[in-house]
C-alpha cells in the first residue's frame, strides 16, 4: 500500500452504500431546478466584460507568475514523492466497462480524466490522454503516472463534458480522438467560446452552455454551472472562452435517481454554495484536491484538500472522490501530498472514512446507490 496514511482508498469493488452523517435531513435533492429555481439560488450567466468572462465574484486575483516560478527553480520544486512516482495503476476489465449499459460506474484515469458511466450513458470528463498538458510535445508538463485506461480500451463515449480551456483539462489529440471513435462521435458538451475551436478541429458534435444553462441526453440531463477560474490557451486569449463544473442527474421518475457533479478546476468561492442551494444534495462528486502550492499564487484559482471538503459540504454532497492531482506536476507540492492533506481535512470536518476519497489510478467503483441516493 504506497500510500502510509488514514484515508481509505476503495477497493475496485467499492459500494457506495450508507448515506453519509453529514447530509443534514433537510438537504435533500430537489427536483430538477428550473431556470428561475437557479436564479434564485445565486447562479446567472457569466459577467462578461471587455476583458472577457469573469468570476461571479468578480475578478480573479493574479500573483506574479515570475516571482512563482523563480521560487520554484531555486527551490527546486515540486520535490519528487516519496514513492519515487512508483503510483500504483489498477487495470479494470475493459471488456466488462465496454459491455456495461447497466451497472453505474466511475473509473479515475488521471488527472481531471474520469470515465463515468450513469443509467446507461458513458460520459467522460475532461479526457487528457496525451504525455504532455502543454501545446508542446517536447516542453511543458509531462504525464508522470500512464492513464489508467488507454482510448482505445474506452467504452463507445457518449458524452464529452469539458469545464474549460487549459490544455491539462481540454487536449486537441484526445478530442480527435474520441471524435473518430467507432460508431460515431460522442456529443461534446462545452463552455462558451469552446465550440467553435472545436469545429476548427473537425469536432462538430458539439452543444455550448453558459452557466444556469442545461441540456439533455436520453438518459441523463447535464447543467453547466460556475467555478471560479479562468481560461487560455495563448497569450492573447485570456478568458475568452468560459470555465465551470457539470452536475449530472438521471430525469425525473428514473428508477434509480442519481446525481453527480464534476467541478472541473476552481478556486474557492461562494459558487458551491449557489451550487448546493440550487440542487440540494449530489450523490457523488468529483472535486480537485491538487495543483495549490504555494498558496499566496495558487488559492485564487485552485481549492486546496481543506476547501475541498468545504466544497463537498457547501454542495451537500454524499460521496466524492479527489481528483486533478498525481499525474502532471502543475503546482509546487509533491504529486503525493494532496490524498495526505485530504486525509487530515476529512478527519478534522468529523466525516466518515470512506465518505471523500482517492483512487488508484485507473481504479473503477461502482456506485451502488441503492438506500443512499438524494431522495426526490
Amino acid at each position: 500500500m504506497p500510500f502510509p496514511f488514514r484515508l481509505r482508498v476503495a477497493c475496485a469493488a467499492l459500494v457506495l452504500s450508507a448515506a453519509s452523517a453529514h447530509c443534514a435531513a433537510d438537504a435533500q435533492q430537489s427536483p430538477d431546478p428550473s431556470p428561475d429555481t437557479l436564479a434564485a439560488s445565486g447562479i446567472h450567466h457569466a459577467p462578461r466584460t471587455d476583458s472577457g468572462y469573469e468570476n461571479m465574484d468578480g475578478p480573479l486575483a493574479r500573483g506574479s507568475v515570475w516571482k512563482w516560478r523563480w521560487n520554484r527553480w531555486t527551490q527546486g520544486l515540486p520535490h519528487a514523492p516519496e514513492n519515487g512516482y512508483a503510483f500504483p495503476v489498477d487495470h479494470p476489465d475493459v471488456a466488462w466497462l465496454k459491455a456495461n449499459r447497466s451497472v453505474d460506474t466511475m473509473t479515475w484515469i488521471g488527472h481531471a480524466t474520469a470515465l463515468l458511466q450513469i443509467n446507461g450513458v458513458n460520459v467522460i470528463a475532461d479526457p487528457v490522454f496525451s504525455e504532455r498538458a502543454s501545446p508542446l510535445s517536447f516542453a511543458g508538463p509531462k504525464r508522470r503516472v500512464p492513464p489508467g485506461l488507454a482510448l482505445d480500451e474506452l467504452p463507445h463515449i457518449d458524452v464529452v463534458v469539458i469545464s474549460h480551456s487549459h490544455y491539462d483539462h481540454l487536449d486537441t489529440a484526445s478530442g480527435e480522438a474520441l471524435n473518430a471513435q467507432p460508431g460515431g462521435p460522442p456529443l461534446f458538451l462545452v463552455p462558451l467560446g469552446i465550440k467553435d475551436w472545436l469545429a476548427k478541429k473537425g469536432i462538430t458534435n458539439t452543444r455550448e452552455l453558459d452557466w444556469g444553462d442545461q441540456t439533455s441526453v436520453p438518459g441523463l440531463d447535464f447543467w453547466f454551472v460556475p467555478a471560479t477560474h479562468w481560461s487560455a490557451r495563448t497569450l492573447t486569449d485570456r478568458n475568452e472562452t468560459l470555465w465551470g463544473g457539470w452536475v449530472m442527474k438521471t430525469p425525473a421518475g428514473a428508477v434509480h435517481p442519481f446525481s453527480v457533479y464534476f467541478a472541473g478546476d476552481t478556486g474557492y468561492s461562494n459558487d458551491f454554495k449557489r451550487i448546493g442551494a440550487a440542487f440540494g444534495c449530489i450523490d457523488f462528486a468529483l472535486i480537485p484536491i491538487g495543483a495549490y502550492a504555494p498558496r499566496w499564487f495558487m488559492s485564487p484559482q485552485h481549492v486546496d484538500p481543506q476547501q475541498a471538503v468545504q466544497i463537498f459540504q457547501d454542495i451537500h454532497a454524499k460521496k466524492a472522490v479527489g481528483i486533478h492531482w498525481g499525474t502532471f506536476e502543475l503546482a509546487d507540492e509533491p504529486l503525493d501530498e494532496p490524498p495526505k492533506k485530504l486525509a487530515d481535512a476529512t478527519r478534522e470536518a468529523g466525516l466518515p472514512d470512506d465518505a471523500f476519497t482517492v483512487l488508484h489510478h485507473g481504479q473503477m467503483i461502482r456506485l451502488d446507490g441503492s438506500g443512499s441516493t438524494c431522495s426526490r
